[in-house]
């Protein structure tokens, strides 16, 4: 009988995939995961190419094992640049929140 794949719990692999790729810290998210590193080098071998592509297009970096110091604050002035993205969205939220519930 062949396997069948759930849909929803192939989304969790690609999740822990993603997480390996983005932090190269594989042996760290298969602990967070409660599984083997051996598991999570299966995953990322039958999910690599569909996670990275999906990366590519959101324009996420994926990090090697052992990163170099430019790597590194590559990935960390994004994630500065999508925080003070997403402090501004919260402010003009605010702002926008404040406007409608004010007495006219």
């Amino acid at each position: 009988m062949p396997k069948r794949k759930i849909d929803v719990i192939e989304d969790v692999k690609k999740q822990y995939v993603r997480m390996a790729l983005e932090s190269g810290r594989m042996a760290s998210i298969a602990r967070k995961a409660g599984i083997s590193t051996n598991t999570i080098r299966k995953w990322i071998n039958e999910y690599d190419d569909e996670v990275r592509d999906g990366m590519e297009a959101e324009g996420t970096a994926v990090l090697s094992e052992n990163p170099t110091k430019d790597e590194l604050m590559e990935k960390y002035e994004k994630a500065m640049k999508l925080l003070g993205e997403k402090e501004l969205e919260v402010a003009m939220l605010k702002n926008l929140l404040k406007k409608n519930n004010s007495p006219k």
